[in-house]
């Protein structure tokens, strides 16, 4: 396959991608799944669904075949997602976790009504959902590239400020931190990177690849920095391990990721427990 990855640049694009995005999930997975907002990726996966379907309605009822690109089209569905999900948060003060299964139904909904409207579902549908790796094209690399730069500069300038919102987010008001502002930023960033990952692993299956490495990087880690350490190495090695394995035994990329992610969860469980089986030993 190291060969074929020169020879095509289907595959060059295909990893490439592969390897910013096993990077970028993960690390923002972290501070969701600290928050307590796991949810959230799923929610604005169905968003960018409806994004993804409304583009391709257009392309066939309007004959704009080619004119819009439908990773344009679910990025703005997805952002727009999370300004909503932000503004019922404001709504529901007391209640703010409403706001995610409000904006994943009302996501699942308008897909729907989209797919319907388009007569149902088609290769290039099929594909968003579940992901392929020959329709990631040069500039979905270069869009992703520049996603995953915007991120990591983020997280490097506001590491201090995530911290304490994911920890303790009434101290952090108190010190002076805006709250809103960051978690706005924070969930915009969200937002682009489950619509830049739906090409690999697909719209259905992304939030996966932002909380399964980190579940699994939670039952070995230390602390909160080897967490997130540990959260990029698991995505990194669902998901190249995950291309690997999917060329040679002809399967779907994106459930081969997710399934590998699964696997290196239950082997970190099992360590975790071996661990403390053996401490216990050791102490009787």
């Amino acid at each position: 396959m190291i060969s074929s990855i020169f020879q095509y640049e289907f595959l060059q694009n295909a990893f490439i991608s592969g390897a910013l995005i096993g990077i970028i999930a993960p690390l923002l997975g972290v501070f969701i799944v600290v928050r307590r907002l796991s949810l959230i990726s799923d929610a604005l996966s169905h968003v960018t669904l409806s994004g993804i379907a409304a583009s391709l309605l257009l392309e066939k009822k309007f004959g704009l075949s080619g004119a819009i690109n439908p990773l344009y089209m679910g990025m703005a569905f997805s952002v727009g997602g999370a300004l909503f999900i932000e503004k019922l948060r404001a709504v529901y003060k007391h209640y703010q976790e409403l706001a995610i299964p409000i904006i994943l139904s009302g996501g699942i909904g308008i897909g729907v009504i989209f797919i319907s409207l388009a007569d149902g579902f088609n290769a290039d549908l099929f594909g968003y959902l579940f992901g392929s790796v020959t329709a990631v094209s040069r500039a979905d690399v270069m869009i992703i590239a520049i996603i995953a730069v915007i991120v990591a500069v983020v997280i490097f300038l506001l590491y201090k400020e995530l911290f304490l919102l994911s920890f303790d987010e009434d101290h952090a008001r108190a010190s002076g931190i805006p709250a809103n502002a960051i978690h706005f930023v924070f969930i915009v960033m969200v937002a682009l990177v489950i619509a830049a990952s739906m090409r690999i692993v697909g719209v259905l299956l992304v939030s996966s690849l932002m909380t399964l490495p980190v579940a699994a990087s939670m039952r070995v880690a230390k602390g909160f920095k080897q967490a997130i350490v540990l959260s990029v190495v698991f995505g990194e090695i669902s998901v190249i391990g995950g291309l690997f394995a999917a060329y040679y035994l002809d399967l779907a990329p994106g459930g081969t990721i997710v399934l590998l992610a699964i696997g290196i969860l239950l082997l970190a469980i099992m360590y975790k427990k071996m661990g403390l089986t053996l401490r216990t030993g050791r102490k009787e």
